[in-house]
Parts: C-alpha cells; sequence; structure tokens
C-alpha cells in the first residue's frame, strides 16, 4: 500500500515538473510569483510548486472596430476599422526589455488600449477633411493613424502588422442627399451628351443637305448648258438644210412639242387638252413665229 501511495506521489512530480510549449507560444516562468525567464517552444522542465508558467500567444490577432468622428463640413461619419497586430518576439533574451515581457506585465487590457489611441488617432485626421476627401484618402488616413498607434503599441510590447479602414458609414439623410446629388449630375451629363448628339446630327444633316443642293444645282446647270448646245447644234443644221431662220425655229418648236407629248404619254394616265383642230396648232406656231420675227423696240435684244 505504501508502495503504491509513493508511486503516485512520483507521477504527480514527474507531471508537475515538465511542460510542453507549443508552436507559435511562449511561456513566462515566475518563480515565487517573480518573473523568472522566457521559455521558447518545446518541452521544459520546471521546480514544482515553485515556477508558474504563463502561455502567450504570438500569432497574429484581427480585431474589428467602430470609430465615430465629425468631417470639417459637420458631417458626422462612422468608420469600420480592421487592425493586425501581435506581441513582439524579437528580442525574448532580454528579459525584461523585451516586447514578450512588456506585453504581460504593463497592459491589462490590450486591444482596449489600441481602440483608445486609434480613435484618438482617427479624430486628429478626420475634422481636417471634408467627406469627400475622407472618401478619396481613406487609404492615407489609414496609414498615418497606423504610424502613430504602431510607435505607442511598441512599447507596450506590440506589433501593429496593418490598419485599414473598410468602411465608411453616412446619416441616413445625408446617403440620400448625396445619392439625390450624384443622381441630377448624371442626368445633366447625360442630357449635355444628348444636346451635342442632336447638334451633331443636325450639323451632319445641314452639311450634307448643302452638298447634295450643290451637287444637284450643278447637274441642272450642266444639264441646261448641254441643251442649250444641243438646240443650237439642232438649229445650225436645220439652217444648213436651206431654210430660213424662221422655217428653222418653227419646225424645232413643233418637234419639242412633239417630244413633250410623248413624255406625256409615257408617264402614264395624265390629262391634256388638244385643239380640236389641229390646223389651229399650225396657227399657233405661226404666232410664235411671227412674235420672234417682229420688230423689238430700242434698246432692248431679241430672245
Amino acid at each position: 500500500m505504501g508502495f503504491f501511495i509513493i508511486l503516485i506521489l512520483v507521477v504527480i512530480l514527474v507531471l508537475s515538473t515538465g511542460y510542453v510549449v507549443k508552436q507559435q507560444h511562449v511561456a513566462i516562468v515566475e518563480r515565487l510569483g517573480k518573473f523568472n525567464h522566457i521559455a521558447p517552444e518545446g518541452f521544459h522542465v520546471k521546480i514544482p510548486f515553485l515556477d508558474i508558467t504563463h502561455d502567450i500567444d504570438l500569432m497574429t490577432e484581427d480585431q474589428h472596430m467602430t470609430f465615430d468622428a465629425k468631417t470639417s463640413d459637420n458631417v458626422t461619419i462612422e468608420l469600420d476599422v480592421s487592425i493586425q497586430y501581435h506581441v513582439d518576439s524579437t528580442n525574448m533574451a532580454s528579459g525584461s526589455d523585451s516586447g514578450v515581457w512588456k506585453s504581460y506585465y504593463t497592459l491589462k487590457d490590450s486591444v482596449a488600449q489600441m481602440k483608445d489611441y486609434l480613435a484618438d488617432a482617427l479624430r486628429s485626421q478626420i475634422p481636417n477633411r471634408t467627406l469627400d476627401e475622407v472618401f478619396s484618402e481613406k487609404d492615407a488616413i489609414a496609414q498615418s493613424i497606423d504610424q502613430v498607434v504602431a510607435a505607442k503599441m511598441l512599447g507596450y510590447g506590440y506589433v501593429l502588422v496593418t490598419t485599414l479602414i473598410t468602411s465608411i458609414r453616412l446619416p441616413k439623410e445625408v446617403q440620400e442627399s448625396m445619392n439625390h446629388i450624384i443622381a441630377s449630375k448624371n442626368n445633366f451629363a447625360s442630357a449635355q451628351n444628348d444636346a451635342n448628339a442632336a447638334r451633331a446630327k443636325t450639323v451632319i444633316a445641314a452639311q450634307a443637305k448643302a452638298e447634295a443642293m450643290a451637287a444637284e444645282g450643278k447637274g441642272i446647270a450642266d444639264q441646261r448648258i448641254a441643251i442649250a448646245k444641243g438646240i443650237k447644234e439642232s438649229i445650225d443644221t436645220i439652217k444648213g438644210a436651206e431654210m430660213d431662220a424662221g422655217e428653222a425655229n418653227r419646225l424645232f418648236e413643233f418637234t419639242q412639242w412633239i417630244d413633250m407629248m410623248g413624255q406625256f404619254a409615257t408617264k402614264g394616265s395624265s390629262t391634256v387638252v388638244l385643239p380640236e383642230d389641229f390646223e389651229a396648232t399650225s396657227g399657233m406656231f405661226d404666232q410664235m413665229v411671227a412674235a420672234k420675227s417682229s420688230p423689238k423696240p430700242e434698246g432692248t435684244t431679241q430672245a
């Protein structure tokens, strides 16, 4: 019976002597309530009942915080800030001067302390900027407060890896007002684009119409020149057939009349008034020739 008691005491003694520190962790060892040393990861031995260990996590942690601030144009906003930090483990051999020692013995609530520093840094940055500047310079603001807070937290044994402003929220009435302003600007820009497009379309159409009219006018002019040349050549030909000028003109006018009647016939159903007696037509041509041959008043020329 006494042997079993001794065996149990030995097992308890062994278990209380050895301890294991996990990867990415360290252990602060206190002897009789006083800091003794920092143990890295692995298996270690301590003095039973005299040494006490405290586990310190070295992995990077993430915290999300919300702050309110007022911009220079008097708009109160809410900012969601995300921070990543970890215990400084670069100088553990220095004992009480190491980041591990400072993180355990100098701050009771490291997260609350970082939040206070971040709030102070943000409220010194936001009031100097308008609402538009806060949105456009969000990364610059985060970098600025990161530098300020990181320097302060390093004195407590914490390394601030990064600070991000993940969201900026506005009061509902301000959000609605901004949406209305943006919509108005977009509508104005759209109306300007439509007006410019309509103006360009009108100018192009006018230019095309002017060019078409110029081309049509040139075509008509060329056509009239060609007709005049043809008439002149026809009259010259008729004159060469032993006819005087009056007979030549009469023959030409009669052939023109025949051509006109043929064009009426080819265009379909058209109504043409003709004299009952075609001898009257002959008299009409006689009158036209006589009119052309009649003497003109002085100062005028014959057509």
